[in-house]
């Protein structure tokens, strides 16, 4: 039997969990367009649903926050229909042999840091920062990076006075312990300065491959976080960042002294990674490291690849997390060869390459891209 919610939306296969509730692929029975489908038991004894639908409303309009197309409840089901988008961070990383390169991550963090900002400015944390919660988009938004997973997200100020919320101890780590930050595992209420340093551990992460506190066991949950805790704080960060650029742990040492109610300067977090990507003579063509990868058919990687391998097992998983995702893929490549490479006064070219004005942006209007090297456009 078909199911529907929604009235309009047909229910298909599951495809991802968030912090509350599973997702599901779907498709409206009007228009044929597929979309992402999150449902949550109404007799959940803590309901976020209907929470972190308003913060998506909330949020609505800004570059990579994916657009909300219904909200209700359906039988014993609250439900959230979304925007479908690609794999996320954590999939790409996996399909890429657990290795990003430098332009991949540089890239990355200047798109992520813009999304932490947007959500800052609009009086939230999110609280849960990790390469899972961001997804790349489909189509003419393939080199998006969206922000996604608000279940966790907490109000740090007023909107109408901009009070902080007070400075607390003694709280229960909120998120995932890998890249929480220190003040996180100390117990401290969290304000806009760990959402900041867990990016810095995500960005390690994809520069490592793994971070120096992973697969430690212990008896309990509340063992491992407190391993990880005394793990991540032994680790000065200038080990934790060694054989790196320097600005990473720049960057970091920078998110440290921070204090509690600090607004973080994110133009000079950007400039630090825009600066060291300029010094590498990289150009901002939108290139990742997953449109470089090479398909023999439309089922799995290229004839050669270990099938035992894990990250090979696990390209199946990125690929099905949106159907048609390698398809884009090869689009991807195509438009990338097309434009490759980008001189510095070929306007038309950036333009074509320029994710934010395919989503009707103006480039720098959400500090996103440096203008001069992509589509010419001013604010």
């Amino acid at each position: 039997m078909e199911l529907r919610v929604g009235g309009r939306f047909r229910l298909g296969r599951k495809i991802g969990s968030g912090s509350f509730g599973d997702i599901y692929l779907g498709q409206n029975i009007v228009t044929q367009e597929e979309v992402a489908i999150k449902l949550e038991c109404v007799k959940t004894k803590h309901p976020q649903l209907h929470i972190e639908s308003r913060l998506y409303k909330l949020m609505s309009g800004g570059v990579g926050i994916p657009q909300v197309k219904w909200c209700g409840y359906e039988g014993e089901y609250n439900v959230m229909v979304m925007e479908l988008l690609g794999p996320s961070l954590e999939d790409l990383f996996n399909f890429c042999s657990r290795k990003f390169t430098l332009k991949t991550v540089l890239l990355l963090a200047d798109q992520m840091l813009s999304r932490i900002e947007y959500i800052h400015s609009k009086d939230f944390i999110h609280r849960d920062i990790k390469p899972d919660n961001f997804l790349m988009g489909l189509g003419k938004k393939g080199n998006l990076v969206y922000i996604i997973d608000f279940g966790l997200a907490k109000k740090y100020r007023c909107s109408r006075t901009h009070a902080h919320i007070p400075y607390r101890e003694n709280k229960n780590l909120t998120g995932t312990a890998r890249y929480a930050s220190v003040n996180t595992h100390l117990g401290i209420e969290q304000s806009r300065r760990d959402d900041i340093e867990s990016l810095g551990y995500v960005l390690m992460y994809f520069n490592r491959g793994t971070l120096p506190w992973q697969g430690l066991k212990a008896a309990t949950k509340r063992q491992k976080y407190d391993k990880i805790s005394e793990k991540k704080m032994s680790t000065p960060v200038e080990e934790l960042c060694a054989g790196h650029p320097e600005a990473f742990a720049t960057y970091l040492k920078y998110c440290k002294s921070l204090g509690f109610e600090e607004q973080p300067d994110y133009s000079h977090l950007r400039q630090l990674f825009r600066n060291l990507f300029h010094r590498q003579g990289f150009t901002y063509d939108y290139v990742f490291d997953w449109n470089l990868l090479k398909f023999d058919s439309e089922e799995g990687p290229a004839v050669g690849a270990d099938p035992t391998d894990p990250a090979v097992a696990n390209d199946d998983r990125a690929i099905k997390l949106c159907p048609d995702w390698q398809k884009k893929q090869r689009e991807a490549v195509t438009t990338t060869q097309k434009y490759k490479p980008i001189a510095y006064g070929d306007v038309n070219a950036r333009r074509a390459l320029c994710p934010f004005v395919d989503a009707g942006q103006r480039c720098n209007a959400h500090h996103c891209i440096p203008v001069d090297h992509l589509c010419g456009q001013t604010s």
